[in-house]
């Protein structure tokens, strides 16, 4: 599993969990619809990498680097 934060723009994945000791962002994830299993694409990332992009069911989505940070993905 890698994290979201090492993916490149233009690739796809898919959630499969999310880091330890991380509740509070763990809790915002699963609300914006990032539960595991759910496939999402790389849509930008920012010059300076805070925020990336993505899209996940058909809308575009925003995280900063500490968020994206405790997403664990797969590539799809």
């Amino acid at each position: 599993m890698n994290s979201l934060r090492e993916m490149k723009v233009g690739s796809r994945g898919r959630v499969r969990g999310f880091a330890e000791g991380q509740r509070g962002y763990r809790k915002k994830l699963l609300a914006m619809g990032l539960t595991p299993g759910t496939g999402f694409s790389i849509l930008q990332v920012a010059p300076m990498g805070d925020p990336v992009e993505i899209e996940v069911r058909g809308f575009k989505l925003s995280l900063r680097k500490d968020e994206a940070a405790v997403l664990l993905v797969e590539d799809a």
